[in-house]
């Protein structure tokens, strides 16, 4: 089973979607169908943690938000993920945090559906990584607004020939879903929170550092479970693969690492562990660069 992407959305795209697609199979993975199509298993978001609340007597459940300049993120994390859930309750509010999750649904009743996100990866960031995050953000949505009007213009939106456009294909399945479901998108609503989002930086920072260089550390040093020579070799996998193509594509280095004896799992944790050093970067969904 493929590595799910962790996509970039802010929070009003995640909370406007209405749509799951469920897996058929077992330990298939469903997905949160947004507006603009991210199709989201996995999530990293960065934005200020305001509040963490006890919601059962044991303390072994809590449900927090995440705010970002358009919204709010919705969590709830338990005893299944208590090292999150320890971490979340010792972080003194308000606070800078990057969060990797994974989406979720309520549905309360038949065309009622909330989302929210059960947290993976908890760390605190300054302000700087907050701010890089939402530049980030915004051109993965805009990338998202850009795939949903050319679908729009096809006579028969279909992933086919949106891909042939040249967008990846994880988003053009999520835009032909989203084309299906939610008919008539406002893309204008989405182009504003865009604006939104940028005019929030503005006041903050004269100049936008380089976005590739942003560093989210996640796990302290004494918590590496990836030898630093796989990393290496991992690594040098990605600068071949980059010399050959624009960029080195996931799958590709997956391969290279599985016909040099890198087990799968260890190859993608390998590869979680580069991008949250910041040696390696994910500019568009699926395809890996090096900073």
């Amino acid at each position: 089973m493929k590595r799910e992407i962790a996509w970039k959305v802010f929070a009003d795209e995640f909370n406007d979607a209405t749509l799951e697609i469920k897996g058929s199979r077992e330990k298939e993975p469903s997905y949160v169908i947004t507006p603009l199509g991210a199709k989201i298993n996995r999530v990293f978001i960065v934005g200020v943690l305001t509040d963490v609340e006890n919601i059962s007597e044991e303390g072994e459940l809590v449900r927090a938000h995440i705010s970002d300049p358009t919204g709010v993120f919705t969590l709830y994390s338990g005893r299944y993920q208590p090292e999150v859930t320890k971490k979340l309750s010792e972080i003194d509010v308000p606070a800078f945090v990057a969060l990797t999750g994974k989406s979720r649904t309520f549905e309360p009743e038949k065309g009622v559906m909330y989302v929210s996100i059960r947290p993976e990866t908890v760390s605190e960031v300054d302000e700087k990584t907050r701010n890089i995050h939402i530049l980030e953000t915004c051109k993965h949505t805009l990338e998202r607004i850009e795939a949903m009007r050319e679908a729009l213009q096809l006579s028969q939106p279909n992933v086919y020939d949106l891909q042939k456009l040249g967008y990846h294909k994880d988003l053009c399945d999520g835009v032909i879903n989203a084309v299906k479901h939610y008919r008539n998108v406002d893309l204008q609503k989405y182009i504003e929170m865009v604006s939104e989002a940028l005019n929030y930086l503005i006041p903050l920072e004269e100049e936008i550092p380089e976005v590739e260089k942003v560093e989210i550390k996640e796990k302290e040093e004494d918590e590496k479970t990836v030898p630093d020579d796989i990393e290496n070799m991992i690594l040098e996998i990605i600068k071949n693969l980059e010399n050959e193509n624009d960029g080195a594509p996931w799958d590709m280095i997956i391969e290279r690492c599985n016909e040099a004896g890198i087990d799968k799992d260890l190859a993608e944790e390998a590869l979680t562990s580069l991008m949250d050093k910041g040696i390696v970067f994910e500019p568009t969904l699926g395809i890996i660069k090096t900073t």
